[in-house]
């Protein structure tokens, strides 16, 4: 029966959310609704805790849906890569559905809890088969999926301004959804695949038709407004400013984290980093655009008073240094990107939290109104602490080890200046966290924060198993670098 339950777990990481966020809507009730969603994302995250040791131990695990193989049928795929991806989207899917019940009671009204709930399953379900399927139309799918949750998600924030952040998500979501699908459809006409193995060996590369460029050019512009690369992240900053706590904690996470891992699946699994990289000089374009962002978004974060906005502003960087690893195409600076979606996940994830926590006791996501709340909230404001060391790339955190790896990288093909630059961006951020830590603990407790109190417990323990994770895989790297590794080690091996 065991054995049964394993072969089919690729397939249960998608049925077990799709199937329980309608069961939530027919419930109806808030509290019951909660705990099938945090059941189900339980399971979720053990499917796929399973699977990565089952791909780390005996290789790629092939699922077909129906038995029907391809170019027939939808095959599911999971290998050290997609593995490492699905446990960390689904275990903080759970950890934010540890903290979610005081934060949603707080942000949410009581008649819409169940439909959060719901949501909320819908957008997991569709992060989590982006990266398990190895269907290129079944990818825009489940990224439609999780987009259109993510709007009404995001709308659902208490100011006017949250249906509108989500209307320009939309807008903008609708342009990159577009571009991805027109460049599906050219790959389709060229190779007369889906499946993305098969596309990979079908595809000409470099000697080909010039409609295989179109349509990398087209899947890259709607994948880079997905991830929020910079010039194209203008729906970024207000989707996390004006949307509830809770679902800024799980999108801020999750949502260009998956994004990255399919530009990563495009680059290295379909069109190759030959023709990416030497036939065409998209490493070059990446590496300025990762760089641009990485210095214009950490400079607007330090003029950010609302900490929602400034956070986000971080992640735009961010993903600029995932970026970066990726243009580099060397073990070490791929595994560097890698494992900095990781490690951003947790760190920007529980940042998100400590916020979250603040907005409870507070009522504010304003710096002005958060002074001196570090004498009255010490745990909520010590994990800002830490995970801020976190971001900055501190050593023992685990944004360290990342930042290293990609040092690493960039010394060994000789390009220091752009170390650098990388040193100089980090010090950015020192700025921008020191405000915060200033506010907190040097400046003299606002009306609110003088009466204010320690965060829940409820809260505080998925918070600090977030920003703990920064210290305990800033110290243990096998996890999370040594697997990095390994995947950036077979994508290498595996480029077409």
């Amino acid at each position: 029966m065991i054995d049964a339950i394993d072969s089919h777990l690729a397939i249960l990481l998608i049925v077990l959310p799709l199937m329980a966020a309608p069961i939530c809507v027919l419930l109806g009730n808030g509290r019951a609704a909660y705990t099938l969603a945090l059941l189900v994302s339980i399971l979720t995250f053990a499917c796929s805790v399973t699977m990565l040791d089952e791909a780390l131990e005996h290789g790629v695990i092939y699922y077909d849906l129906g038995n029907w193989h391809p170019p027939y049928g939808i095959e599911y795929r999971v290998d050290v890569f997609s593995g490492f991806v699905l446990t960390f989207v689904s275990g903080i899917g759970a950890a934010v559905l540890l903290y979610a019940p005081m934060s949603v009671r707080d942000e949410i009204p009581a008649s819409k809890h169940y439909l959060f709930y719901a949501t909320y399953l819908l957008c997991l379900t569709g992060l989590l088969g982006m990266c398990v399927t190895g269907d290129l139309f079944n990818v825009f799918v489940f990224l439609e999926i999780s987009s259109l949750s993510s709007y009404a998600l995001i709308s659902l924030g208490k100011t006017r301004r949250a249906p509108l952040a989500a209307f320009q998500y939309l807008i903008l979501g609708s342009i990159g959804a577009t571009f991805i699908l027109i460049g599906i459809g050219l790959l389709y006409q060229m190779t007369g695949a889906l499946n993305m193995d098969e596309i990979a060996a079908r595809v000409p590369h470099e000697d080909g038709p010039r409609t295989v460029l179109v349509a990398f050019a087209f899947l890259t512009v709607g994948l880079c407004i997905k991830m929020a690369v910079f010039p194209v992240h203008t729906w970024l900053p207000n989707a996390y400013t004006y949307a509830p706590s809770v679902v800024t904690c799980f999108i801020a996470a999750t949502s260009t984290k998956v994004s990255v891992y399919v530009f990563v699946r495009l680059i290295y699994g379909i069109i190759s980093p030959g023709f990416a990289f030497n036939f065409l000089p998209l490493d070059t374009e990446l590496m300025f655009f990762s760089l641009a962002g990485i210095f214009i978004a950490s400079t607007a974060a330090i003029y950010q008073d609302n900490i929602k906005r400034m956070l986000a502003y971080s992640s735009v960087a961010q993903v600029g240094y995932m970026l970066l690893g990726i243009s580099l195409a060397t073990p070490t600076g791929l595994s560097g990107g890698i494992v900095h979606m990781f490690n951003h996940a947790l760190i920007k994830g529980g940042l998100f939290m400590v916020v979250g926590c603040f907005v409870l006791r507070l009522g504010s996501v304003q710096m002005s109104d958060w002074k001196g709340a570090g004498r009255t909230m010490p745990w909520t404001a010590t994990a800002w602490v830490i995970g801020g060391l976190g971001l900055i790339g501190v050593p023992l955190t685990a944004g360290f080890i990342s930042k290293w790896l990609l040092l690493t990288s960039i010394f060994e093909a000789g390009w220091w200046p752009i170390a650098v630059l990388m040193l100089v961006s980090s010090l950015l951020a020192v700025v921008y966290i020191w405000r915060v830590v200033e506010t907190l603990f040097f400046a003299e407790p606002s009306e609110a924060a003088a009466m204010a109190t320690e965060a829940p417990l409820r809260m505080l323990i998925p918070t600090y198993l977030l920003i703990g994770g920064t210290l305990v895989f800033g110290v243990w790297t096998t996890y999370s670098a040594g697997i990095a590794h390994a995947a950036a080690i077979a994508l290498l091996g595996e480029a077409p």
